[in-house]
Order: C-alpha cells, then structure tokens, then sequence
C-alpha cells in the first residue's frame, strides 16, 4: 500500500511541475543505449538551452519522478523519513522559479506495459527509441513484444525519433503516431552521419545530413558505431528543436564517452583498453566486437561476461555471440559467468578462438595479465549481477587512480561485489 501511494504521489508532483514549468521534456527508450543517448542529446542541446539530464540511469516508476525534477533518488528506498525528503524537495522545485529548459529523461522497462504507465502523467515532446533487441526475455518472451513495449511511448509523445539502424522495418507498426523521424549513421535515416575510416581509437570526422542544412562537417571524441548512434541521436533532437548546424557540430565535438560504455583507458604494457561494461545484450556485445576488430593491434583480447535476463533466449543469444568471435582477429576470448560458460565459450571453440572460462571477474583479469603482449587491445563487456566484468580491468591498468574511471565503484558496490564472489570461491573449494 505504501509504494501505491507513493508512486501517487511522485507522479502528482512530476505533473504539477510540468504545467507550472513547461519544460520541453525528450525521453528515451530502448533495449541499449539509452544512457550515453541521454548523454549525447544533453551535450548537444546545452549549446543553446539549460538542460537537466541526470548522471545516473534512474528509469524506473519511482526513480524517474525524482529525476526529471533534479531531486535526489534516496539510498534507502525502503525509508519513509528518506522519501518525504524526495516529495519536499519536489514541492521546492515546484515553487521554485523554472530554473532549466529541457529535461531528458530515460524510461526503462522489466515487462510488459511499463513504458505505457509514463504516459499517465507525461507528454514528451520528443520520445527517442535506440534500439530493440532481446532484454527482460523471461518476461517478454519475443522479440516483437519487445518493439511493441519499447515503440509504445510513440503514443503519449509529440515526435518520435527511431534508430534506423538497429530498429527493423517491421516493427514501425508499433509506433501508433504518424509523427515520426528516423536518425541512424546510414542514408536509409532522415538524419544521419557518415564517418570516414580511420583508427577507431583516435578522434574520428565525417558528415552530418539533415533535412535542414544538407552536409555538415562534424568531429567526434568517441568510440564504436553504436557510440556514433547516439550522436546522430542528438545531432536529430537539436535540429527539431531549433539548434543551428553550428551549434549541433560544436556539440557533438564535445561529446564524452561515459563510465562503463565503450571509454579508453590506458594499460599496462602500452595496451588500451575499451571499457564497455556497464551492461551487456547481443547487439551491443556485437557492436563492441565490431570495434575491437576494425583496430590494428598485434593482438586484440576479448572479455565477455554473461548477459542476464534473457530468459529462454539465453542459450541462442549466447552461442550466437561465441559464433561471432572470430579467431582471426581475436588471440583470446575470456569469459566471465556461467552463462558465457556454457554456450558462448564452446561456440566461439567451434569457430577456432583460443577460450578461457570464469567464474569471477578477478580470475579472468589475472588470466589477461598473464597473456596480454605489448600494445594489446583488450575490449572488456558484460552483464551486471554475477560477472562484473569492470573488475577484471582493475589489474590491467596503467595508473590505479583510473579504477574511479569504472562504473559501480562506490562503497556499496563493492561490498556487494566482494560478498558475491566470496560465496562463490567458498562454494567452488567445498
């Protein structure tokens, strides 16, 4: 009964705030993406607005209330005293003078019908959809019921942006509006970049197209295409909303890869390491392969953690990304997790990659210690409970004080990380 109320109540809040205020709200959804999206379109439109975008990835029905108004989410959710703190600070914004412009906001999902429920107390100007791939597959169980679930917030929104490159054709029937742009970085999008090759390492130029302007020339700080997507997001959501190509382009050069997706980081030996471990799914792992083979390296290292919560796709989904691990451009491909074990390990065997397996993130990171080469480039990713795989990077860089670079290093990550992989060594010995 408390957390029916509760959500009652954010909801109120976010509501009154939005009719005093009229912020232009841009929302995100999809099955990857949606952070360093968020990320890209915050960066972009900061050239011309005051922009509130939250750091973390709050996406949930009792998260997203807090963050749209830039109040802090509580530690302790299980607290009252904690969460009258939430809804006094929500009334002090409403009373407040407007004090941003736009608010970009993700909107995540577990099951069915969850993004629909936004649409009770909000109208997106923009609704941004990056992706549909498999997620939640326990509860979803297709992969059409996650483009109906993804593409729904088509309904309550203004203006729909779709990632034409990893959203296919089939599942626009979901998006039940006629309002709708497509962004990607080919020319079957409305909005679209073209990057020229050169070492995906290093700063990358190109070409924005839009409708408004024709050919942009652009620079871009990041890494992989699915990195590129999120810019050709934000390069979409600034030309709707009144941006100037100056300003997009001058935007997009100072976006930033953000912890755990797809950043840099200098390693031991001279190597590099693509830190892609906030979370895992099929595509994104594939993506990230993509990158990690279009480098020149003498030899190129792959960790690859389980990916969770993919239900009774879980054997496919993982033998198909083993299937991707190609032999001629990886010396090895380590797994983390149980998972990845079982049927991403013997499928990337079959294919002739060298394969080692497991259990924790610290055995694997010690494991690449031990064969990486001068001037390797080792690509880490995975899923979040049971691999980890951000600590498998701690023993391979250069300067310790970069750990404060991975995701989920706060104290309270820690411990549970510890306590986690204690059970399972103690487990493993008896």
């Amino acid at each position: 009964m408390f957390k029916k109320i509760l959500r009652s109540r954010l909801e109120s809040k976010v509501k009154k705030y939005l009719k005093k205020h009229k912020p232009i709200l841009v929302v995100i959804t999809g099955s990857v993406g949606k952070t360093s999206t968020k990320n890209a379109i915050a960066t972009v439109l900061a050239e011309r607005y005051r922009v509130r975008a939250h750091d973390g990835n709050h996406n949930t029905h009792y998260s997203v209330p807090a963050a749209i108004m830039g109040v802090e989410y509580p530690e302790d959710v299980h607290s009252i005293s904690e969460w009258r703190k939430v809804l006094k600070g929500m009334n002090q914004r409403i009373h407040h003078e407007k004090d941003v412009d736009v608010i970009i906001q993700e909107l995540g999902t577990d099951s069915p019908g969850d993004v629909a429920q936004f649409g009770a107390y909000m109208k997106p100007n923009i609704a941004v959809v990056t992706a549909v791939s498999e997620e939640h597959m326990e509860f979803f169980k297709t992969i059409e019921a996650v483009a109906q679930e993804e593409l729904s917030v088509a309904k309550f929104s203004e203006l729909t942006l779709i990632n034409r490159d990893d959203i296919a054709s089939q599942f626009a029937k979901f998006a039940d509006t006629h309002t709708i742009d497509t962004y990607g970085t080919n020319d079957h999008a409305e909005y679209y970049l073209s990057i020229e090759p050169s070492s995906p390492l290093d700063g990358r130029i190109g070409k924005l197209i839009a409708p408004e302007w024709g050919e942009v020339p652009i620079t871009l700080e990041l890494v992989g295409e699915h990195s590129f997507k999120a810019a050709a997001a934000a390069a979409c959501v600034g030309a709707k909303l009144g941006l100037t190509s100056e300003q997009v382009a001058i935007g997009l050069s100072k976006i930033k890869p953000v912890k755990g997706r797809m950043q840099l980081l200098h390693g031991l030996q001279e190597s590099t390491l693509i830190d892609d471990t906030y979370n895992a799914s099929p595509l994104a792992v594939e993506a990230a392969l993509n990158t990690l083979y279009s480098v020149q390296a003498e030899q190129r290292i792959a960790i690859l953690g389980s990916m969770n919560e993919l239900g009774e796709t879980s054997a496919a989904a993982h033998t198909k990304v083993g299937e991707y691990c190609d032999p001629a451009k990886l010396a090895w491909v380590v797994t983390i997790g149980a998972e990845a074990e079982k049927y991403l390990a013997p499928a990337a065997r079959g294919k002739g990659c060298q394969v080692q397996s497991f259990a924790s993130p610290y055995q694997a990171g010690g494991f690449v210690h031990s064969v990486m080469r001068p001037g390797a480039v080792i690509l880490a990713k995975g899923s979040q409970n049971g691999v980890f795989a951000e600590e498998a990077l701690k023993v391979l860089l250069l300067d310790s004080n970069d750990e404060q670079k991975l995701v989920r290093q706060t104290s309270v990550w820690l411990e549970k990380k510890r306590a986690q992989f204690a059970v399972e060594t103690k487990t493993e010995e008896v």
